[in-house]
């Protein structure tokens, strides 16, 4: 009773599946599309049903009922999925921009398909294959049946494949992903525009709408699914690069790639420094920024190992390195007292992008970026501490070069009053505290918060050990005493007031206006102090003699003219010091001349040639003595000659040489 019941039961199996095949037959001319493969496996599906109804049939065995059960649902499935599958491919052919999101839902059904299709066949395959078995094991020797079952199975094999070959360069689920791809950067080159260089550039809103967003993330969603990830992220990185690229081409870098053998003869450089410092602060806080935000918003559901890297593609592409390689090339230029305040601005930039750096650039992805960015940091620190800390030397070493001949203000003393100042301005002062703090920890050694302060006294006392040194080369001991006038009267005008002058002291700064005072009396008195002396009233008195007047005029004036000849080349730049200094030569000087012309200018005047000892007037000798230590370039005002721009004014003359050799103060 029981064989009976089973029997009925796999009959009508048998007849579930026979409607199912006859439903695989109307979709022959669908089968037939999809080439000669398909076309086989479609010829081929009715022995199926006629295998499994022989082997219903024939078997009597309870055993073999279960397999063939199982074996009917899958099978019936196989060919339901098979229809749905081809039916797919065939909408996936239009274009994705239409209709996305349609598209997107097309392909997932594919693969849903493909993967369930597969998945059945698989089942299928099994339990045919427990059939196959079963017989061989029951000595069944119906070679029909048998062949039927093994030609059913190599078709559910190739059915199963058909999800591997649609993923295959030509199948149709790898073209309706190479759509996607293709999308994806449609939509990217369409909603990607250069940001534009100013100080009002947004940084708050992403530079791509929120809808285009939504739709990039919905793409690599399925080409994730699809193991498509790093294309996709290679595709944005070229795009986003590429926007990045042209917002930096806005800027005119060509200067990033001066070669260092350059630098020495580009007089610009330093304007080229400015440049790299707003250059990178925009690049940075702007253009890096928002690439940062919107990799992490555009990929946020794949990782954030992905957008990472993205980015970290992104800011390589687009041209990091070129302003770190920049930063680098100057830190390897010579090693001037002005380079000092260039590597100072430079670190300043740094430091103020320390943060934004730390986190755009603090990923795993930019450990590259960030290994290059602290060895610029430390060869700024470096090379910075290693010039501030050889000042006083370099100052030193031009101890062996001439003072000006004219008994001037060197302009190594302008140098250095004018650059210790900048460095003590409070945008460099701290700048330079944090410097040398780094470097003294980096070098293990306990910070001294006084090192500044120590370094600056050794500039000035080396500035002041020259300056004496120098002084004692002139042969003219008047003009010696010139000199140390001008410069310890530069060293009290130039520091009263500032911030250098303020660290020196008020006492230090007495005793140079005391200097000024000491060397203007020696000079005045060595100079002009025994003219008087030769225009002396006694000997005129008592013998009332014109020869002894004309005699006294005669060595007036010819001391007088040789005076004025030696020192007509003598310079005192600061007005105010030269009308000071003209003054008290009036002074001692016109007075006496004039006393002596109103007594004996009758007697001076007989003869027959009277010009030749009344050869000036009062007006005239006194015009004369204030005209005197005038630059042949004209009069200058000493705010005028102070090195107000202290780049570019006086480097040529003393920096090119202050770090390396000797050169004319």
């Amino acid at each position: 009773m029981a064989e009976f019941e089973s029997t009925d039961n796999l009959v009508i199996a048998s007849r579930v599946l026979r409607t199912t095949l006859q439903k695989s037959r109307d979709l022959t001319s669908a089968i037939d599309k999809t080439g000669p493969r398909l076309e086989s496996i479609s010829q081929t599906l009715p022995s199926l049903e006629e295998a499994i109804k022989s082997i219903a049939q024939k078997c009597s065995l309870v055993a073999i009922r279960g397999h063939v059960d199982r074996a009917i649902g899958p099978a019936a499935a196989v060919l339901k999925v098979f229809d749905t599958v081809n039916g797919l491919q065939g909408s996936l052919s239009c274009d994705p921009s239409s209709h996305l999101f349609r598209y997107l839902s097309l392909v997932k059904q594919l693969e849903e398909a493909l993967k369930f299709l597969s998945g059945n066949c698989a089942l299928v395959i099994q339990w045919l294959e427990d059939v196959v078995q079963f017989l061989k094991d029951n000595t069944v020797d119906d070679d029909f049946y048998l062949s039927n079952v093994r030609k059913f199975l190599k078709i559910l094999g190739e059915l199963q494949a058909m999800e591997a070959r649609s993923r295959h360069v030509g199948g149709p689920l790898f073209g309706a992903l190479e759509k996607l791809e293709c999308e994806f950067k449609h939509i990217l080159m369409e909603n990607s525009f250069p940001i534009p260089f100013s100080e009002q550039a947004c940084v708050s809103s992403l530079p791509l709408p929120e809808p285009v967003i939504q739709k990039l993330q919905a793409i690599i969603e399925r080409l994730n699914a699809n193991n498509r990830i790093e294309k996709c992220v290679a595709i944005y990185a070229e795009v986003r690069s590429s926007n990045a690229r042209a917002t930096m081409q806005a800027l005119d870098l060509d200067y990033l790639d001066i070669s260092l053998s350059e630098f020495d003869r580009v007089q610009s450089i330093e304007d080229h420094i400015d440049q790299w410092e707003n250059h990178l602060e925009f690049a940075v806080m702007h253009v890096f920024d928002i690439e940062h935000r919107l990799c992490s918003d555009v990929f946020h559901k794949v990782g954030s190992d992905v957008w990472m890297s993205c980015f970290a593609k992104i800011a390589v592409q687009s041209g990091i390195h070129n302003f770190i390689k920049f930063g680098n090339s100057i830190t390897k230029g010579k090693k001037d007292a002005i380079k000092l305040l260039k590597l100072l601005d430079i670190f300043a930039v740094l430091s103020k992008l320390r943060l934004h750096f730390n986190y755009l650039f603090g990923g795993k992805a930019c450990v590259e970026i960030q290994d290059q960015t602290r060895d610029l940091i430390k060869k700024v620190v470096d090379g910075a501490c290693e010039i501030f800390l050889e000042l006083s030397y370099q100052v030193e070493l031009q101890r062996q070069s001439t003072p000006p001949s004219d008994g001037s203000v060197p302009r190594l003393l302008n140098f250095v009053i004018d650059f210790c100042n900048q460095l003590l301005e409070d945008d460099y002062r701290l700048i330079l505290i944090q410097v040398l703090e780094i470097h003294q920890i980096w070098n293990y050694q306990n910070f001294d918060s006084e090192i500044l302060s120590k370094e600056v006294y050794k500039i000035m006392s080396a500035i002041e050990l020259n300056l004496e040194t120098w002084s004692k080369t002139y042969k003219d001991s008047t003009l010696s005493c010139l000199f140390m006038m001008n410069a310890n009267w530069n060293i009290f005008k130039s520091l009263k007031g500032t911030n250098l002058g303020d660290m020196m002291g008020d006492s230090w700064l007495r005793h140079h206006e005391q200097a000024v005072e000491y060397y203007a009396t020696v000079y005045v008195r060595q100079s002009w102090g025994k003219l008087p002396a030769l225009l002396s009233e006694e000997g005129s008195l008592v013998f009332s003699s014109n020869d002894l007047v004309k005699k006294r005029l005669k060595s007036f004036n010819e001391a007088f003219d040789e005076i004025y000849k030696k020192q007509s080349n003598w310079v005192v730049l600061d007005r105010g010091l030269r009308v000071k200094i003209c003054e008290l030569v009036v002074r001692i000087v016109v007075p006496v001349y004039e006393r002596f012309m109103k007594s004996y200018m009758p007697w001076a005047e007989q003869g027959t040639s009277p010009t030749k000892y009344v050869k000036y007037t009062v007006d005239s000798l006194e015009s004369m003595i204030r005209s005197m230590l005038q630059s042949k370039l004209g009069k200058y005002d000493s705010s005028s000659t102070k090195c107000r721009h202290l780049i570019g004014k006086i480097k040529n003359v003393v920096t090119n040489h202050f770090s390396s050799s000797p050169a004319a103060a």
